[in-house]
């Protein structure tokens, strides 16, 4: 790392200095929209959807202060990617709340929290997970493989995957998933193929977390549920054979768990 000359600090503080300016923009507006959610008892559902997009949104401001900081410093932003994970954990809180952080349940038991939502189009829904996943994937690489989050980012990325499955309106997709000439077959399709991937890599990486790092039970209760969530994915677009090989792996994992508990090898 080269040294920091008083010449390339204050470049660094004048070209940042409208970005940080913008970051204080956002974080009013924040302020503002949960005054206002606090004074409403129903009909909040759109202003957090609009906090979660300026979360991922100041996010990326942060990540660009960083980027902005190791060209002009040469030494990254440890503070402004530290602003930017908080903001990413902010808006899985913030969508969490809209469409619930359960797991594994039938759509029917949060759906009536998706009715709220009957105004906002499933391509906007899918561009918001997708841009969303896009900030999560850059902050990742931005903080590189020697960070003390590397096991985080399994959480972050499981609350991720939760909300991007349950802000799908799943009666609508069991019906478009099938349908070529519905008018949102393509864009369903997308969205459930993302999900798959996310279901899939979310059970493996808490699993990972469990037998690599933590050897907590709740780690691995999380790579079971993500499993069966997956296999309920399946089953609802017709996919036996992997719904199926889903529920075999659950069932491995889950026998594994309860091995460890009963010899100690697990906390």
């Amino acid at each position: 790392m080269a040294k920091i000359t008083e010449e390339s600090r204050i470049r660094f503080e004048t070209k940042s200095t409208p970005y940080r300016e913008l970051i204080k923009k956002y974080q009013q507006r924040e302020k503002m929209l949960l005054d206002k959610i606090k004074q409403e008892e129903s009909g909040t559902a759109y202003s957090k959807i609009q906090l979660v997009d300026d979360a991922i949104y100041m996010a990326t401001i942060y990540m660009t202060i960083n980027k902005m900081s190791v060209a002009i410093l040469d030494t990254k932003n440890n503070d402004a990617l530290e602003q930017a994970r908080k903001s990413l954990m902010r808006a899985n809180m913030y969508l969490g709340e809209v469409v619930t952080k359960l797991i594994d349940a039938p759509y029917s038991e949060y759906s009536e929290k998706l009715e709220e939502l009957e105004n906002f189009p499933i391509q906007k829904r899918y561009y918001l997970i997708c841009k969303f996943g896009l900030a999560i994937d850059m902050l990742i690489d931005d903080f590189g493989d020697n960070t003390k989050w590397r096991w985080t980012w399994v959480d972050l990325r499981g609350d991720y995957a939760t909300v991007a499955k349950n802000l799908l309106d799943m009666a609508a997709a069991g019906r478009d998933y099938f349908d070529p000439n519905m008018q949102d077959y393509e864009v369903t399709v997308r969205y459930v193929r993302l999900l798959k991937e996310l279901f899939e890599d979310s059970s493996e990486q808490f699993r990972n977390k469990y037998e690599l790092s933590t050897r907590r039970i709740d780690d691995m209760r999380k790579a079971i549920q993500y499993a069966l969530a997956l296999k309920r994915i399946y089953t609802l677009m017709g996919d036996k054979e992997n719904s199926e090989e889903m529920k075999k792996k659950a069932e491995v994992w889950r026998l594994r768990m309860d091995s460890d508990q009963k010899e100690g090898r697990s906390n």
